[in-house]
């Protein structure tokens, strides 16, 4: 069939991946491929002849006579969208003739432009390439793609004539059902001459494409990825920045296939990001503070207007929804930190006085004294991934988790010496404790879920059940149904006689990675997510939480948020970056079927849909209302997944192993706690002083 059709493919990488197959029609002699977004109806395109016959050979083969297939590249790009086009093999002169009526937008009229264009010397477009190849295809030793296309055309007028052009448009005549045959043919022979973008039965050659145009250089060298490279979309907010949390995903990715420089250059610049005198309204966060995001700006350089330089501008919560400061971008620099280390070998970059000044900084920063009294992180609504109104203020699961394993990753990369000691003794003070309030208070089952709802309130003694007074009235009716009989997970947040009950995928997850939670418990996560599979992956992987806030409750706790509306966005959408973090747990715990069934629900739909950055509905059946496609962490995140299942020894640059002499401390600490002592203790009478 490789005489049927001849293949528009693209060369330019930033264009081709923008390019996503959709409707394929056959019309008028013409194959067109266009993109699911509906097309303007006033076009702009561009006729650009192949030049690279070599490149012809390979994509499409050579016919019967050895000649390569004549290929034209057509290209319509503009702010709003994006085709490719087909074009079917035809003498110039005949599409030069057509291209003379007024109303004419196709692409014969464009070449022709471009053919009366070419009579300038300076002309170098392709167009005029082909002319230059034609004209010297009256030699009789001409062997090139042009003489071949032209010899094509002129037989094209015979009857019996079985070139590649004829061909089509006889079938172009022919019933319509013969239509869906060419479809398939057009399809097939475009992912062959993209470059075949099966891999291993995936699509991760597009994925990678996807991934390395979205990257940002600064100076000359890769620093980062923005957060969604949609060249359709040119409404792209704040999403044309690196942010930190976004870009773990995509330095895993770079890391997991030996690129380190890139990771490398993203750890050293955002430390020098962190703040030192940031102020917003006359306060000032404090010292070690990291950034949400950066963006990369070119400016005049001081005293010489002819010349510029890049310069890295930084954001902190003063741009962000709510003017939230970021508590997770530090603790995700420091787990990338450990990750970068463990899989280069290379300890100078850990070892530096910068880097373990930005440690001991941020550290300081979350172990800092306060009103508090429990080990765990306050903070407020938006801090996280979560990053709107969403009724997680106080002691979310997310960050707990984040914290957690921040701080056995900073034990790890510490060295000792100019004042570490004590930091280090706090650290291991605050692991213990963290680790204890976690796994006892957070966890819920359905043993647990009893426990709950014969509860006794109002207790004051030291020695209470009920410590953080929880009334059985917050059991809603959801969980009653909704608790499986085998398994169960981290709540999402725990605060006086308040639990919050719903199922926060993050916080879950990183807890089973970093060996925050038993192994029991584990165990136990993954049962649940596999019990509750319909509800948590259903047509796409993952649920960020579950169940979605509705009604009063939604416009209570979330404002009445019109982008958090039930099932949508954080409120119950469904991420596919979460995907890689559920393949990590799943290796972790040496269960990788779960995650190869998550990727494969993935599969069906993300390269089809362009990569969106959340789906909507309860069973994520639509494309986000507000999404973004081509979102970078739905990219990295599937190809994080598909290397780690190839290679889950590597997971052990993010993966934390049970630490024994910790639980043997731990288990000293509490009995040798005097409070518990006393409460064990039994008196006839009770005093309030």
């Amino acid at each position: 069939m490789s005489q049927i059709l001849s293949i528009c493919v693209s060369r330019i990488s930033e264009v081709a991946c923008s390019i996503s197959l959709g409707d394929i029609k056959v019309k008028n002699g013409k194959i067109l491929l266009s993109c699911a977004r509906p097309v303007p109806s006033k076009r702009r395109s561009c006729y650009v002849r192949c030049q690279q016959t070599s490149r012809i050979q390979e994509i499409l083969g050579k016919d019967g006579n050895g000649a390569a297939t004549d290929v034209a590249e057509v290209f319509n790009l503009n702010s709003k969208n994006i085709v490719a086009e087909r074009v079917l093999t035809e003498p110039v002169e005949r599409k030069s003739k057509a291209g003379s009526h007024e109303d004419n937008k196709a692409s014969t009229e464009q070449v022709e432009r471009k053919s009366r264009a070419a009579s300038q010397e300076d002309s170098r477009t392709l167009t005029e390439q082909v002319e230059r190849k034609s004209r010297a295809a009256s030699h009789e030793d001409s062997r090139n793609s042009t003489e071949q296309v032209e010899r094509k055309s002129r037989a094209a007028s015979h009857e019996d004539s079985r070139n590649l052009t004829e061909q089509v448009e006889r079938k172009s005549r022919t019933a319509s059902h013969e239509d869906s045959y060419l479809e398939k043919q057009a399809r097939d022979l475009l992912r062959a001459g993209a470059g075949s973008y099966e891999e291993d039965g995936s699509f991760e050659s597009e994925a990678w494409t996807l991934l390395r145009a979205a990257v940002v250089n600064y100076c000359g060298s890769p620093i980062g990825t923005i957060a969604a490279n949609d060249p359709l979309d040119p409404d792209t907010l704040n999403y044309d920045q690196v942010f930190i949390r976004d870009f773990i995903p995509s330095g895993i990715a770079f890391l997991l296939k030996g690129e380190y420089d890139i990771v490398r250059n993203f750890i050293l610049h955002t430390l020098q990001l962190q703040s030192w005198e940031k102020t917003m309204d006359c306060h000032s966060p404090g010292q070690g503070l990291m950034p949400a995001s950066f963006k990369v700006r070119t400016v005049p350089r001081d005293g010489d207007d002819t010349a510029t330089e890049d310069i890295l501008d930084p954001d902190f919560g003063e741009a962000a929804i709510g003017r939230v400061a970021p508590v997770d971008s530090g603790l995700w620099w420091i787990i990338l930190l450990r990750a970068y280390v463990k899989s280069s070998g290379d300890l100078s970059v850990q070892e530096r006085t910068d880097v373990q000044t930005g440690i001991k900084m941020i550290l300081k920063l979350c172990l800092a004294d306060g009103f508090d009294m429990f080990p765990t992180l306050l903070v407020t609504d938006g801090s996280c991934m979560i990053d709107r109104r969403m009724g997680i203020h106080g002691h979310p699961l997310e960050i707990q988790a984040l914290f957690y394993s921040a701080l056995r990753c900073a034990r790890e990369m510490l060295t000792l010496g100019d004042g570490s000691a004590g930091l280090i003794r706090a650290l291991n003070n605050r692991l213990i404790a963290l680790s204890f309030h976690i796994r006892e208070y957070y966890w819920i089952d359905m043993k647990k879920l009893n426990e709950i709802y014969r509860y006794k309130t109002e207790e004051y003694s030291y020695d209470a059940v009920n410590k953080f007074n929880i009334y059985p009235d917050q059991i809603s009716p959801w969980l009653v149904e909704w608790m499986p009989d085998r398994g169960g997970y981290f709540i999402g947040n725990l605060q006086p006689a308040h639990m919050d009950f719903r199922f926060f995928s993050l916080g879950n997850f990183w807890s089973i990675i970093t060996n925050l939670a038993t192994r029991e418990q584990s165990d136990a996560v993954l049962d649940f997510v596999e019990a509750k599979w319909n509800d948590l992956v259903s047509d796409m992987p993952f649920k960020i939480c579950y169940p979605a806030l509705e009604g009063q409750e939604w416009q209570i706790i979330t404002g009445s948020d019109p982008k958090n509306t039930p099932w949508s966005y954080h409120n119950g959408g469904a991420w596919p970056t979460l995907l890689w973090q559920l393949t990590v747990a799943c290796i972790k715990m040496n269960r990788p079927e779960l995650a190869r069934k998550a990727v494969g629900v993935a599969e069906k739909r993300l390269s089809k849909d362009r990569w969106p950055e959340y789906y909507d509905t309860k069973r994520a059946r639509f494309i986000g209302k507000q999404a973004h496609l081509y979102q970078t962490w739905s990219i990295a995140g599937y190809l994080v997944s598909k290397l780690l299942l190839r290679n889950p020894e590597a997971a052990k640059i993010l993966t934390c192993e049970e630490d024994m002499e910790l639980l043997d401390e731990c288990n000293c600490l509490l009995e040798a706690n005097p409070k518990r002592k006393r409460g064990r203790k039994k008196s006839s009478k009770s005093y309030i002083v």
